[in-house]
């Protein structure tokens, strides 16, 4: 498979080349400026020998705006599904961060991925990533690297998504909006922006509630997202932001085969009879209810042609309460952090220039941390079970250096030292009080040509570092047994290599031709991951032991047709397979004995998954749209045994809207569109927890997705 792989991308790079000598005299080339910053140095698309997506704001508008997924559902490599309809969402890059939703793995977080909102971290220095924070109905746009991204960001960076404030109006604009849709959606919001000399001033505003189609799926969200980017000087530029939420979203919890056929509307409502647990999480009123902020500050200065630094800080207050796993739990957290990086560029000639990028990144994440017991009406009790402080630090360095050889050349390398440490204080059990730290170095290596202006091809190896999560690290049931500490002494930094090949090109046909626009975007990747997390006892424990391989294409497209059509599509098809994976089955009762899932597949993680759409805008009738989706993946297991499968599915989605209809002499726009999504009305798990629990004996792992539903927007928008 891995030399169809090679002879793929060498036919496609060919095929590309021909095309781009061919077509010489008749391509009129008009290539966009996209500028990446999530790979921290401002370059364009295809000068970044890293496969990355960028999606604009119109992108993005026509959603709901409540989930990841809406959008993140398209891109190539990136599978993005939404749990319950709300902001919870499983988020996994190119089998990164397919672990994140489990029995133990807490709802409403992620893990590998890093999530950035305007460069600022939501994802926290021990990987997990909460989506509290994240509304993109008030978004700019959203910049997603689908590569692994360790060598500049550190611990947890197999994607990274940066999540960017809408900054970029050059006049004052004033926005409302209101949306509705099935199962009791319903949002409100407010957005707009101001001049202030040479800065600007930007704000969001929403209210977001949804009662859910499935029992004790109630969500609401308000969120306020606001700041100022301002220049001080002529060569100096100041950026303050401010964002606070009050999110609470209740977890219906994953269904056994057999509830899911019955009825997938149902939540959770079971209780073992062997060993009295229940897990019924209705009468437990299993939900987060988590308050907020962050305050960012990011100061960039030119200190001459050639020499310039960028320092950023911020801080962000915590407090979060959960019903949760038979306790009830508030955590009182700060996190803290900031980074400074210095950027030389320097010409050796006329077509010879270097780019020198040297950083340092400092994350501090604390507090107090009150398990109490759970009542009937699932609130806090009286008795205090926990009272402990968990901590984490992720402290980073890091050089990336890029030579331009000419205009179609370039070379790039870095690598990255990490250190993260865990803090563990028990005032209960002070002899429990643990410390354990990670370190890892993470090399970087690319290399791009550009075939043509708007066609390059791109090649690059490195190392990723991703250390086990705070609800990992918990010790062996064993307890007292083998350990005296409350950190679990099994476990390893988890280490990738990656190898890709790519090639991307953008072009715009002159003349007659019918074909106006064509995007594409290819991958393919190589991916060892050593050190694998492994789950003990039904998840009781982890130790890392297991070692993964990652084989993968990623398509993307789009076609502009001169008469208003528009196709886009992606699919990704990959490879994913334990090479070493035994287990000591003593704590399954079984002593002496191993349990070897060599070739396994990994779980977590289709062989495939695509998504393809028509748009259709009339030529002559301004704004106005329909468009055709259809998204879907094929079967994986919920398991490492591969013992539960998640059944493929596909899911037909269609809308028509107006798109900044102008009024007259007026100032004012008018945007709405109404859309129905599985318009089949399919029954299918749209989602699945890894690993899962076994309850009388049988796994709790399928998600169902939403059946038919609707939604609908109507915005007025005024230009001053």
């Amino acid at each position: 498979m891995k030399k169809s792989f090679f002879l793929l991308m060498f036919m496609l790079i060919a095929a590309g080349a021909l095309w781009s000598q061919v077509q010489k005299d008749t391509i009129r080339y008009q290539l966009q400026p996209v500028t990446i910053t999530a790979t921290r140095v401002s370059e364009g698309w295809l000068e970044v020998p890293l496969a990355i997506n960028v999606l604009e704001h119109n992108d993005i508008q026509h959603t709901k705006g409540y989930g990841l997924d809406e959008i993140l559902s398209g891109v190539p490599g990136v599978l993005a599904q939404s749990r319950y309809g709300n902001q919870d969402i499983r988020l996994t890059i190119r089998g990164f961060g397919a672990r994140g939703a489990g029995a133990k793995s807490n709802a409403g977080t992620s893990r590998g991925i890093r999530v950035l909102i305007d460069g600022f971290p939501e994802t926290e220095p021990d990987g997990r990533t909460s989506f509290d924070l994240i509304d993109l109905s008030g978004a700019g746009s959203v910049e997603v690297v689908r590569s692994n991204a360790s060598s500049v960001w550190g611990n947890a960076s197999g994607g990274v998504v940066n999540i960017l404030s809408n900054t970029t109006f050059t006049a004052p604009y004033s926005h409302l909006q209101s949306m509705f849709g099935s199962f009791g959606f319903h949002k409100e919001m407010l957005h707009g922006g101001a001049m202030l000399g040479q800065g600007r001033f930007f704000f969001s505003a929403s209210n977001t509630t949804y009662d859910g189609w499935r029992d004790h799926s109630a969500s609401s969200q308000i969120l306020v997202n606001t700041g100022v980017i301002s220049p001080l000087a002529e060569k100096t530029s100041l950026g303050v932001y401010l964002t606070g939420t009050s999110n609470l979203f209740r977890i219906p919890g994953p269904l056994s085969q057999g509830q899911f056929d019955s009825n997938p509307q149902q939540a959770q409502n079971l209780k073992d009879s062997v060993t009295g647990v229940n897990y019924t999480l209705v009468a437990r009123d299993e939900r987060r209810f988590n308050r907020l902020g962050r305050l960012g500050v990011n100061l960039m200065h030119d200190i001459d042609p050639k020499n310039s630094f960028s320092a950023s800080a911020f801080v962000s207050p915590k407090y979060l309460q959960r019903s949760e796993r038979n306790r009830f739990r508030d955590f009182n957290r700060y996190h803290v952090g900031g980074n400074f990086t210095y950027s030389n560029r320097a010409s050796f000639s006329p077509e010879v220039s270097n780019t020198l990028l040297v950083g340092v990144d400092e994350a501090y994440q604390d507090g107090a941390i009150h398990f109490y017991n759970l009542t009937s009406a699932g609130d806090r009790g009286t008795i205090l079970a926990a009272n402990k402080r968990e901590g984490a630090n992720n402290f980073g360095t890091f050089l990336e250096d890029e030579i331009m050889l000419s205009d179609r050349v370039s070379i790039l390398a870095g690598v990255r030292y990490d250190n993260i440490t865990y803090y563990y204080d028990d005032y209960i059990t002070p002899s429990l009080n643990d410390r354990k730290s990670f370190e890892h170095l993470t090399p970087k290596a690319g290399f791009t040509y550009k075939l043509s202006p708007t066609h390059s091809v791109y090649a690059n190896i490195g190392g990723g570092v991703e250390v086990p999560a705070g609800n990992e690290v918990d010790p062996s049931p064993t307890f007292g047994q083998d350990t005296v500490r409350a950190i679990n002494p099994l476990l390893d930094p988890i280490t990738s290599t990656t190898l890709e090949l790519g090639t991307k090109q953008v072009l715009s046909l002159g003349g007659d031709e019918r074909v106006g626009a064509i995007l594409y975007d290819i991958a393919l990747y190589w991916i060892e991951v050593s050190n694998d997390i492994i789950p003990y006892d039904d998840g009781s424990f982890y130790f890392t032991a297991g070692k993964t391989r990652r084989m993968g294409a990623e398509i993307g497209g789009r076609l502009q047709f001169e008469n208003g059509f528009s196709v886009e599509g992606t699919l990704t098809t990959s490879d994913n397979k334990y090479i070493t994976y035994q287990i000591d089955s003593v704590h399954y009762g079984v002593a002496g004995k191993f349990r070897d899932l060599k070739d396994n597949l990994m779980s977590g993680v289709p062989s495939f998954f695509f998504d393809a759409g028509v748009r259709y805008s009339p030529l002559g009738m301004e704004g106005v749209y329909a468009k055709v989706n259809l998204r879907g993946a094929g079967k994986y297991f919920a398991d490492d045994g591969n013992q539960f499968e998640v059944p493929a599915y596909s899911v037909l989605n269609a809308s028509i809207g107006i798109d900044h209809l102008p009024i007259e002499n007026t100032g004012f726009t008018l945007t709405g569109f109404i859309g129905a999504n599985n318009l089949a009305d399919k029954k299918y798990a749209a989602a699945a927890w890894i690993n899962p629990q076994l309850i009388y004996g049988k796994p709790v792992f399928l998600e169902p997705g939403l059946p038919r539903n609707f939604v609908g927007s109507f915005s007025v928008q005024y230009d001053f």
